[in-house]
């Protein structure tokens, strides 16, 4: 609901402070305080150094470190270390009609950290306990059993562990009439985003603390062994005071790092592990030379088409996936453009922006020229933001790239290149991908929102072109060429994973080569992203590899 006219101002500023006092009032009374169903949640800055140590030490509080930190809580006293903050009195977080915000929040205390990788896409990086469960569209399906069984796991623990998952907090979706042209979801029927942060609530109160805004500096080792031992890490808290928590010296006590595909990596080298020559440049003692540490990164490429509509359509995020012969996903989202807050700022994969940069020189497309764009662009119509996208994802890319360091502050992203269809199979599947997308623009469904014939999807092609997508160099009024379309419009959907790989920096059961008591579970590890989206078997394999770990230290005591 909008007003125009000489009250329009006054009204849609009223209208927006009662939503955003509503929202406010089921996030802090709806299920009554948070504080007291996770009493074991506090600031980094109550932590003493002179506390017990812990069995187990998690480094990030996201998909995987929630529900790992949850399972080793039942027999073990656990310490969940997370650099973001707490994700249940944020509206931007908890309501899919602000998915788009938080995600163009480029602030230092947003649930997510933008960054742009060599290759010139715009991408992000989750800042919150929950991590990319809080910012992502809230897609959940499971991995397909031939994954399962290519990754070497128990098949019978892991369709164990989902349903103790899917239990807490997945959704059967309503779908929006512009899915039904192309799972379950973590947005329940109010458009509340349950993350996987809620899954805490299965820990033992007793035996977990989490300390919330703790960013890990580095985990500490003792060399004085033939191999390297991790014996505890060093944390800042919220107001820049250094900190250090100490692993028990029991037999089996273990750091796990779960910070994610970026978040991992970089913590490892941060802590002297990693290739040498690059460690050594920046000062950082190599505590283990390991030249695989940060390959073999990989994004799933994302094209898009914008469609305009002749009316306004329901907000949707990705409820359906079609699942092609291919070798790419079709997927849709909608109503992303259409509220004033949204007019106001760029959204990346749900940008209904068109021609932002394209008069702006390819070096000259930086932050602030962004910025500008986004301000100018309040006067657009609403009308200009009607419509949806329907997306075309590769399922298993073969392009691989790499992070390296760029400072020794955590606080910095690394280098992050991705290398979009370096490998000249993800180009032809892309190319596929889009003859899909134009047969679903034409098809009856969506001629009840707009026609489209050739010379109607020649301008889609071109509108999408000239959008602000990435920082990469356009070729406009070229949609002969698929190919270059591909290569001018890649974005993410943010299911980039690498960097720890099992049998390079891991073994398989997630132990560091060549180092004692440190393991690595998330999404850094994979080598393949698992189904159509990849949060429901990171949150799966959390719950996985903890009780993986209770049985092997407690054997039939662990009664899992």
């Amino acid at each position: 609901m909008a007003v125009v006219g000489p009250l329009s101002v006054i009204f849609n500023l009223l209208l927006s402070l009662l939503v955003s006092h509503l929202h406010f009032t089921i996030l802090t009374q709806g299920e009554g305080r948070w504080e007291d169903k996770y009493p074991f949640i506090r600031e980094a800055s109550t932590f003493s150094s002179f506390s017990d140590s812990y069995d187990y030490i998690i480094v990030g509080g996201g998909t995987a470190g929630c529900p790992l930190a949850a399972t080793l809580s039942t027999k073990f006293r656990v310490l969940l270390v997370e650099r973001g903050g707490v994700p249940f009195t944020n509206a931007n977080v908890s309501f899919m009609q602000n998915f788009h915000i938080s995600l163009a929040d480029t602030s230092s205390t947003s649930a997510s950290q933008f960054f742009v990788s060599t290759d010139g896409v715009f991408n992000s990086r989750a800042r919150i306990l929950g991590g990319g469960t809080c910012i992502n569209a809230g897609f959940y399906t499971r991995a397909g059993p031939s994954y399962i069984e290519k990754a070497g796991w128990d098949s019978k623990l892991v369709n164990e562990s989902y349903p103790w998952v899917e239990k807490q907090i997945v959704q059967r979706p309503n779908l929006a009439p512009w899915q039904e042209a192309v799972g379950g979801t973590i947005f329940d029927h109010f458009g509340r985003r349950h993350s996987a942060a809620e899954l805490l609530a299965s820990a033992n109160p007793n035996k977990l603390d989490v300390l919330v805004h703790a960013t890990v500096q580095k985990i500490d080792f003792d060399t004085s062994g033939k191999k390297p031992r991790a014996v505890g890490v060093i944390f800042k808290d919220e107001n820049g005071k250094e900190h250090k928590a100490f692993l028990s010296t029991r037999k089996g006590s273990e750091i796990i790092v779960s910070s994610g595909a970026i978040g991992s990596p970089h913590i490892l080298m941060l802590s002297g592990i990693g290739p040498k020559a690059e460690l050594e440049k920046l000062n950082i003692t190599v505590v283990l030379d390991n030249k695989f540490v940060g390959q073999g990164m990989s994004d799933n490429p994302l094209n898009t088409i914008f469609v305009p509509t002749n009316r306004p359509v329901e907000q949707s995020l990705i409820q359906t996936v079609g699942i092609t012969k291919k070798g790419v996903y079709i997927e849709a989202s909608s109503g992303f453009g259409q509220s004033g807050d949204s007019i106001s700022c760029h959204h990346g994969v749900a940008s209904a922006e068109i021609g932002q940069l394209s008069t702006i020189p390819p070096k000259q497309r930086t932050v602030e020229a962004i910025e500008a764009y986004r301000r100018s662009k309040k006067n657009i119509p609403h009308e200009a933001f009607r419509g949806g996208f329907i997306l075309e994802k590769i399922a298993l890319p073969l392009s691989r790239g790499n992070i390296s360091l760029v400072t020794t502050n955590p606080d910095d992203n690394p280098s992050i290149t991705f290398n979009y269809f370096s490998h000249p199979r993800d180009l032809k599947r892309c190319v596929n991908g889009i003859r899909i997308v134009e047969k679903i623009a034409k098809s009856k469904h969506f001629t009840n929102f707009t026609q489209c014939n050739k010379e109607t999807l020649d301008r889609l092609l071109n509108m999408s072109v000239q959008a602000n997508v990435n920082l990469i160099p356009k070729h406009t009024h070229n949609t002969e060429s698929l190919e270059q379309f591909c290569k001018d419009t890649v974005i993410t959907i943010w299911h980039y994973h690498g960097g720890c790989q099992v049998g390079k920096v891991i073994a398989p059961n997630h132990k560091v080569l060549g180092v004692h008591r440190l393991r690595v579970i998330d999404g850094s590890t994979f080598k393949e992203s698992p189904g159509t989206n990849p949060q429901a078997t990171v949150m799966m394999m959390g719950r996985y590899m903890g009780v993986k770990i209770l049985r092997e230290r407690l054997g039939k005591a662990a009664g899992l």
